[in-house]
C-alpha cells in the first residue's frame, strides 16, 4: 500500500437526528415506488478490448438517470461491479473518460449527479428555497427538499440497476469516488447493507456542522455565504445537514472501505474526514499524505485502489444476491 496508513482517532461533533433511519428508510421507499426501468444501449467508439454502453434507470421521483457503463470487451462470466460519482460540479462526462476500471476487468457504471456540468440528467424538482448558488445550499431550509436528499437516492439506484444487470455479479458490487463522489459513495456505503467494497478519496459532506469552520474555500464557502445571507435560517439548515453527514452514514457502513485524505487539503479538510474514517463501522484503512491537498495521493490512490478492490472483489463469491 502506497503512502502513510495510520490507525486514526477522532471522534465527531456532528450529531444524529433521532429519525435518520426512518427518514431514509421513507425517502428510499418513496423512491423505489417507481420501477426502476434500466435500459441499455451500445455506444460505438474506436476502442476495442472496452465497450461503452449508454445506461439509463429512474432516480428520485422517477427522474431518468444518466449514466456510462463499461465493460472489457468479451468477458464470459459475471464480473464484479463498480458505481462512481464525480466531483462538485460535474455529472458523468465524456463516454471514454477514465477506462481504468473497466480495463482492469471490472463493470464500471459511472453516474450523473443531476443537474450538475458536464452530465445529461436534468435536476426536474424544485429548488425548495432560497440558496447561496450553488448545488451545498439547494433546499436548506428542509430535509425533504434538499438537493443531496435526491442524489443519494440516484446513487442508492445506480447500486441497484448495476446489479440488475446480466453481465455484473450482484455479490460483488461496490462504490468507488473521490471528493462529492466520496462523499457520496460514504453515503451509500451506509445505506447499502451489503456492498462489496468502498473505495473514498479526500470525501466532501462530513463533519457538515464544522465544514463552514474548517474551510474558507468553494464549495464549504457557500455554507458561510448561505449562513451570513440568511441569519435566522442557520438552525435549521445545520438540522438539515446532519441527515446527510458522512459520519452519519459512515456509522451505518459495513463494506470493507479505503480512505485516504491530503493533510493539507484546504477544501475538504482532514479535520472532516478523519472523523467519518473514525466512526466508519466496517473494516477500514485509511492512506494519509502529509504534504498534499485536495489531490491526496494522486495516481498513488489510483494504484491503492485498484489493490484494494482485486482483494476484495476477489473471483469466485456467491451470485446468490442478484436482483432482478
Amino acid at each position: 500500500m502506497r503512502g502513510e496508513t495510520t490507525t486514526v482517532d477522532m471522534p465527531t461533533t456532528q450529531t444524529e437526528p433521532s429519525d435518520f433511519d426512518d427518514f431514509w428508510a421513507e425517502t428510499l421507499a418513496e423512491t423505489r415506488r417507481f420501477p426502476l426501468d434500466v435500459t441499455i444501449e451500445p455506444r460505438e467508439t474506436r476502442l476495442t478490448v472496452i465497450d461503452v454502453f449508454e445506461v439509463t434507470f429512474r432516480g428520485f421521483g422517477g427522474t431518468r438517470i444518466r449514466a456510462w457503463l463499461r465493460l472489457p470487451h468479451g468477458a464470459t462470466e459475471p464480473l464484479p461491479g463498480l458505481v462512481q460519482l464525480f466531483g462538485y460540479g460535474n455529472g458523468r462526462g465524456h463516454a471514454l473518460r477514465d477506462l481504468r476500471w473497466a480495463a482492469a476487468g471490472y463493470a464500471h457504471l459511472v453516474v450523473d449527479a443531476r443537474g450538475q456540468g458536464h452530465g445529461d440528467t436534468e435536476d426536474d424538482h424544485p429548488e425548495g428555497g432560497p440558496s447561496a448558488g450553488g448545488f451545498l445550499t439547494r433546499g436548506l431550509r428542509s430535509p425533504r427538499e434538499y438537493y443531496y436528499r435526491r442524489v443519494y437516492a440516484d446513487a442508492v439506484r445506480a447500486v441497484e440497476a448495476l446489479r440488475s444487470l446480466e453481465a455484473v455479479d450482484a455479490s460483488r458490487v461496490g462504490v468507488v469516488g473521490a471528493s462529492q463522489g466520496g462523499g457520496i459513495a460514504l453515503a451509500i456505503a451506509g445505506l447499502v447493507p451489503d456492498l462489496a467494497v468502498a473505495i473514498i478519496q479526500a470525501p466532501f459532506l462530513c463533519e457538515l456542522n464544522r465544514a463552514a469552520d474548517l474551510s474558507s474555500e468553494e464549495p464549504y464557502a457557500l455554507l458561510t455565504q448561505y449562513f451570513a445571507d440568511r441569519r435566522l435560517d442557520t438552525a435549521a439548515a445545520l438540522d438539515t445537514l446532519r441527515y446527510f453527514d458522512g459520519v452519519n452514514h459512515a456509522k451505518r457502513a459495513t463494506a470493507p472501505a479505503i480512505l485516504s485524505t491530503g493533510l493539507r487539503d484546504g477544501i475538504t479538510p482532514p479535520a472532516s474526514v478523519l472523523p467519518a474514517f473514525t466512526a466508519y463501522a466496517g473494516e477500514k484503512q485509511i492512506v494519509l499524505w502529509p504534504y498534499n491537498g485536495h489531490e491526496a495521493g494522486g495516481d498513488l490512490d489510483e494504484e491503492n485502489a485498484l489493490e484494494f478492490a482485486a482483494t476484495n472483489l476477489a473471483s469466485g463469491a456467491s451470485t446468490s444476491a442478484r436482483r432482478g
